[in-house]
């Protein structure tokens, strides 16, 4: 009879520990402040492309390396060094523009989304002015409290020669 009072008195120990374990509630997150940060580094990074500023650009990255950068027509680049590499050359040719807006975006605790039209332009490819307006989708992760990109898939949407109006 001891015993099955021992047995009963730990099960009830064990729920009530098992109950009181699954009530534990991750900190609460401040979601404005939370959005707030996300866009913030959205911006800083595309301000980075814009600007052609590696330094920058470089400071936006998740600081385990994690990065995959996915362009047409090219192998995808798989960490945050070849993706600074890729960003320093095409840095390099300073006669384009990048223009950009972020059209949507989709924000969870850790991880978050956000969809940016851009349009690069060069005054003159082939004797014509070149544009390629683009879309891509950007994944961050948020670590120790600060969102980092670890994904950029770009797509172009419309491409060619500008023509004057």
């Amino acid at each position: 009879m001891k015993n099955l009072k021992q047995a009963f008195s730990l099960m009830i120990g064990l729920v009530f520990l098992g109950m009181t374990s699954c009530q534990s509630e991750a900190p609460k997150i401040d979601r404005v402040q939370h959005e707030k940060a996300f866009v913030d580094l959205m911006e800083k990074h595309l301000k980075a492309v814009s600007e052609k500023d590696l330094s920058t650009l470089a400071s936006t990255m998740h600081p385990t390396g994690k990065m995959q950068l996915i362009l047409p027509s090219q192998d995808i680049t798989v960490s945050v060094d070849s993706f600074l590499n890729f960003h320093k050359d095409w840095f390099k040719d300073a006669v384009w523009t990048f223009d950009t807006q972020i059209l949507n975006t989709e924000i969870g605790d850790r991880l978050g989304m956000a969809v940016v039209e851009s349009v690069y332009r060069e005054p003159e490819r082939d004797g014509k002015p070149y544009f390629n307006r683009m879309i891509i989708s950007y994944l961050l992760e948020k670590m120790d409290g600060k969102w980092y990109v670890i994904k950029d898939h770009a797509s172009s949407s419309e491409k060619g020669e500008i023509y004057a109006k």
